[in-house]
């Protein structure tokens, strides 16, 4: 096992040198004097600020070029230090820009200046020019309007709720961004701006209890704290104060530290300049007065460079602008680029060894260093490296201190990302939660009464006790109360999206029927494939050999880092192919996911063991498009990858044919060309099949010849929900990859009206930075002009066309001109959706985007953002008044979500359905919209269930023996105690519902606990009615322990109605101890029968609790006496 070290023991090293020691006292000691730090490379840069930072703590502010190298410079000090390291940005989303403000930047600011006015110890912040620029609010000024609260002071909730009034603070139900806050009983949550999460204050009478800071997402607590500082939004709320230069902020014995100070002054120019010309610009077209000057607001150069000379100023880069300066030399050279070469890799360590120089390899991922040691070992055994811990951005050789520090993204050549912290907006909390909340007016679906309206909460009483029911109405407005106890059986109803479906008829047989229906069908569809499943499990197969060294070489180099997914899948396929019988393995995925690199590992592997691998594609630029992906990564491996499609000519696919039938090609890429009778392999090993769905009959019957001994690996971009997959677990092997790259770009995803404008700049952007565009324009009519127009805007551009009703032929020569790059720009419909994988393409235009549908818009974005350079989606709309406020929810719900994982959570639900139909067959689609999604689920785990337990016995036996144990599916409870979440402990409507559905929907007790800490944390303490109410779940598992259909706890009397059609329930251990609880309690309980229903009748039990021992106690949990329970 390698031993790995960790950041703090790595800076010792450092520390404990002489010449670290000489330059960290300079840095000290020297008053105002310049220091030049010379031949600083790669990461060398910030191991040398966190060693002298370390050795002498100080105040360091760090000036670098841009944003992106100050986060990952900050990055790199927070993995060395292990503290928390503070990034002051600008307060523009862009720079020069001085319209856009981003809200989560404001925010830094406020916090950083906080931290500054109230720091108890030196810190560290690491800024960029840009965000020098505009000065800051006085010190004054911020200790006269922040507010301060400490435990066990006294705090009065009319006064804090004026004193936030005063300052704009909004008053909301629940707090999600920087500048709410919310009271509820004795809780108070306040979203301060100098802190990046709210903080929540709980009084007990009007003393501060406690204070502690919460996760606006799930709404926990995260930390505990002692006093807490509120400041208002310094950016807008303190306009009129006087600003000041950070340099003024600071305290005077900070040391700054520049990676070039004269960009530094370059760029404060340019700032300066472009906001005097902005300021100019608005008071010309509006004639408005300004506040503050230009000078009052921005810094200038010259007054910075003035001012900067008090302080003492470090210079690390290459340039030098300060005179006079003590020079350290540090010789260090920049980590070599070794192309993915591991030989030259291991000699050039090997070298440095020899040299006496120590190898250190930095990596974030432990698996990564155990790859490299497996790669050494086969190549160099004699190699020692030292792995570290954390990642770093850049890799260095530090020659004084004899010293190799390597990166595992650079040696692998994969995206490096920096870490940022997340940023909560209010519309992105809400849009997630409104995705499942239930509002009056929607369809739902109860599994028993069918498809219904939800009318709202309503309470009503009973025996003299409140209780809170949900209101359904039915056709000619039937209404049906359901009991919160029996939230579990509604769902919101999910069908396609747009058509309302029919309502039922309560008391009616149309639904019983309905489902009857389409359990018959999925019947027939699960048994054919539960069939074919079975009968693959003793068809004979080839056992493939365990991994080899080049498979490991392969699987590191793989440019992004494993999701723990994908790592998954990958081992499934490696492990289903080294078993004696053949595989057939599902793996779904969202568009970009890393299903592919999963296919390659699986197909280099079989050629590893001298087997060919066929990979069949839809459609013949996927072909080329999978050729070039897998030439492309096996590129320094003894493979022979082609494709036959009909780009090649007649003389070169005969050619391709002959040397397949010989076993010189290891990998054949193709269309259903690939699966003809004509083609002959040598030894085929491996079936890569990529979106299944999108063939015809022919070729998916021909594929079920080859399923049974050939090993099968299929691929789909329709993500199959994760339910599904357990439903099916029978009947195919699945794989879901579902969470996203972890250092995938986020596309970042702006919304504009249509404007030539920013089309043309969107454009020549894209184009200057080597890349290419799509642009999406979905009406063939009018897509030349739109050509046309773009080429009018940027005449340089070359513009490809492509869409559906262009002859086959034209198409793919258009696709190919642009994979191949000859043209810049491809406008086109909506058909580049599925599957066209270009790294190049960065940016994508849509087109009246408002008309396509979440999901199309989610795939279409994927479509870029998939090398390591920053991505831009533009969403172009009619103005904002003339879209429905449909469309607008979708697209500011597409650009809140620019992140990759979240796209997908959005996009899920049309898509969920849409899996479902490819999964199980074209026609489902019509039954999920007679259903609804959930209850179509539920049909299928039904019908799935009994094929196991009858037709399917043998194969599933081990499952089948877990099920037996659970006597009964559901219990259903009533009472006519007060079970309900009172209003005033809850008092949102639609929080309240979203907790009762929650809790019904609980499975263990883990889970149950976490929901009560939950309340008492958001909430405060729980009232009597919601533990009896958390009490009643428990009291329903016992019941499905016990075997009871139903319990009603009433008039201080449980009635508990046994299962009926079970006769072998009665024989049952279970039904004995219950009947020896009777037996012994004849004053008390009675069994007896009811209308044909057995059932047992207990007296005097008082409440929810008092039930729950007396089951325990039947069951033989609790060791009190019979009769200390009957007395009780």
């Amino acid at each position: 096992m390698l031993l790995i070290l960790r950041a703090q023991d790595f800076l010792n090293i450092y520390c404990a040198d002489g010449l670290m020691k000489t330059v960290a006292a300079g840095i000290h000691t020297s008053k105002n004097q310049n220091i030049r730090l010379k031949g600083l490379s790669g990461s060398f840069d910030a191991v040398v600020a966190a060693s002298s930072f370390k050795l002498h703590p100080h105040d360091y502010i760090i000036v670098l070029q841009d944003k992106e190298e100050a986060a990952y410079f900050q990055n790199d000090l927070q993995s060395l230090l292990g503290r928390e390291i503070l990034l002051f940005p600008m307060s523009y989303k862009r720079p020069y820009e001085f319209l856009e403000i981003e809200n989560a930047n404001i925010l830094m600011r406020a916090e950083v200046l906080n931290r500054l006015a109230e720091k108890t110890r030196p810190e560290i912040i690491v800024t960029y020019p840009e965000a020098l620029s505009e000065k800051v609010i006085n010190k004054r000024s911020l200790a006269t309007n922040t507010f301060t609260v400490k435990l066990k002071e006294k705090l009065e909730i009319p006064f804090l709720e004026e004193f936030l009034h005063s300052y704009d603070f909004e008053k909301t139900d629940f707090v999600y961004e920087a500048g709410q806050f919310s009271v509820r009983g004795g809780i108070i949550d306040v979203f301060s701006f100098a802190h990046e999460l709210p903080y929540r204050i709980e009084l007990f009478g009007d003393e501060v209890d406690s204070i502690r800071s919460f996760d606006p997402g799930s709404q926990l607590s995260v930390d505990t704290l002692t006093q807490i500082s509120i400041i208002p939004n310094v950016q807008t709320r303190l306009m009129q104060e006087e600003r000041q230069s950070l340099l003024d902020f600071i305290s005077p014995t900070t040391r700054l530290w520049f990676k070039d100070f004269q960009l530094t002054l370059d760029v404060l120019n340019k700032s300066f300049e472009k906001a005097e010309a902005s300021f100019d610009n608005i008071i010309s077209q509006s004639g408005a007065q300004v506040v503050l000057q230009p000078e009052q607001l921005f810094e200038v150069s010259k007054t910075f460079k003035a001012r900067s000379a008090s302080f003492q100023r470090i210079e690390f880069g290459s340039r030098t602008a300060l005179d006079d300066s003590l020079t350290f030399e540090l010789p260090s050279a920049a980590q070599p680029s070794f192309n993915k070469n591991f030989e030259l890799l291991a000699e050039n360590l090997v070298e440095h060894q020899a040299q006496g120089y120590t190898n250190f390899i930095a990596a974030d991922i432990a698996k990564q260093h155990d790859r490299l040691k497996e790669i050494f070992e086969e190549i160099h055994p004699e190699i020692q490296f030292q792995p570290l811990e954390f990642a770093l951005r850049e890799g260095f050789v530090d020659q004084s201190l004899k010293i190799v520090c390597y990166t595992d993204h650079q040696i692998f050549e994969r995206f490096h990302r920096y870490r940022s912290k997340e940023k909560f907006s209010k519309s992105k909390a809400i849009t997630l939660r409104e995705l499942h909340m239930m509002q009056p007016g929607d369809f739902v679906t109860h599994i028993d009464y069918g498809i219904g309206k939800f009318a709202g909460l309503e309470k009503k009483e009973v025996n003299g006790h409140e209780q809170e029911s949900i209101r359904l109405v039915y056709k000619d407005n039937d209404l049906l109360y359901v009991s919160i106890h029996a939230l579990h059986k509604i769902s919101k109803y999910s069908g396609k999206d747009g058509t309302p479906p029919q309502i039922s008829k309560l008391g009616s047989q149309e639904w019983e029927s309905k489902k009857a229906k389409v359990k018959g069908k999925v019947k027939d569809i699960a048994k054919e494939l539960i069939s074919l499943y079975a009968k693959r499990k003793t068809a004979p197969g080839f056992a493939f050999t365990a991994d080899s060294y080049l498979q490991a070489e392969l699987e590191s180099s793989f440019i992004y880092e494993d999701t723990p997914d994908q790592a998954r899948a990958t081992e499934d396929v490696k492990r289903d192919m080294q078993e004696p019988h053949p595989m057939d393995r599902l793996i779904c995925g969202d568009v970009g996911f890393g299903k592919t690199e999963v296919a390659i590992r699986a197909a280099f592997k079989a050629t590893a063991d001298g087997k060919q691998v066929a990979v069949l594609v839809p459609t013949t630029i996927l072909a080329m498009q999978h050729h070039r992906t897998f030439k492309e990564r096996l590129r320094n491996l003894p493979v022979r990858v082609e494709y036959i499609s009909r780009f090649r000519t007649e003389k070169e696919t005969k050619k391709i044919l002959a040397d397949v039938k010989e076993g010189k090609v290891d990998i054949l890429v193709g269309t259903h060309r690939v699966v003809s009778k004509d083609i002959e392999f040598k030894d085929l090993g491996l079936l890569i099949v990529d979106e299944e769905q999108k063939f015809g009959v022919k070729v998916k019957d021909r594929l079920k010849e080859l399923k049974v001994n050939v090993d099968v690996l299929t691929l789909t971009a329709t993500p199959i929900p994760r339910t599904l997959h357990f439903s099916l677990m029978g009947a195919r092997d699945l794989s879901i990859i579902s969470t996203p790259p972890p250092n995938r770009q986020p596309v970042t995803t702006e919304l504009h009206t249509f404007d030539e404008k920013i089309i043309r700049d969107a454009v020549s952007y894209e184009l200057r930075r080597g890349g290419q565009v799509f642009f999406v324009h979905n009406r063939v009519s009018d897509i030349d002009s739109i050509a046309n127009t773009i080429y009018k805007l940027v005449p340089d551009a070359k513009i490809g066309i492509a869409h559906g009703q262009m002859e086959g032929d034209k198409l793919e020569r258009a696709m190919m001109k642009f994979i191949d790059a000859e043209y810049d720009v491809l406008v086109s419909t909506n058909i580049i959706e599925s599957g066209l994988d270009i790294p190049n393409a960065n940016t994508i235009i849509i087109n009246q985007a408002h008309m396509f549908g979440l999901s199309d818009l989610h795939q279409m974005r994927g479509r870029v953002g998939r090398s390591n350079k920053k991505a831009f989606c533009y969403l172009l709309t009619p103005p904002a008044s003339l879209l429905t406020s449909d469309s607008r929810k979708r697209l500011a719900a597409l650009e809140e979500f620019s992140d990759l994982g979240d796209g997908f959570k959005v996009a899920m639900r049309d898509l969920d359905i849409r899996g479902a139909g490819n999964l199980l067959g074209g026609e489902q689609s019509g039954f999920i919209n007679d259903l609804g999604f959930e209850t179509y689920h539920k049909i299928l785990d039904d019908a799935i269930q009994e094929l196991k337990e009858n037709e399917f016995r043998d194969l599933f036996a081990v499952e089948l023996a877990e099920k037996a144990k659970i006597i009964v599916q559901d219990c259903v409870i009533e009472t006519d105690l007060e079970i309900l979440i009172p209003e005033t402990y809850v008092n949102n409507t639609s929080e309240r519902l979203q907790l009762y559905a929650r809790l019904d929907n609980i499975k263990d007790e883990v889970q149950l606990k976490k929901f009560s800490e939950e309340l008492n944390d958001r909430f405060g303490e729980i009232p009597p009615a919601v533990h009896e109410m958390i009490n009643s779940v428990r009291l329903r598992w016992l019941g499905e322990e016990l075997g009871f259909e139903k319990i009603s706890l009433k008039n201080e009397r449980v009635r508990g109605y046994f299962v009926t059609g079970n006769d072998a329930y009665f024989n049952s251990e279970v039904f004995g101890k219950i009947l020896k609880f009777a037996q012994n309690n004849p004053r008390r309980c009675k069994i007896k029968d009811q209308g044909g229903k057995p059932l047992i009748v207990i007296e005097n039990v008082p409440s929810v609790d008092a039930a729950i021992e007396l089951f325990d106690h039947m069951i033989g949990r609790l060791s009190k006496s019979d009769n200390e329970i009957v007395s009780k």
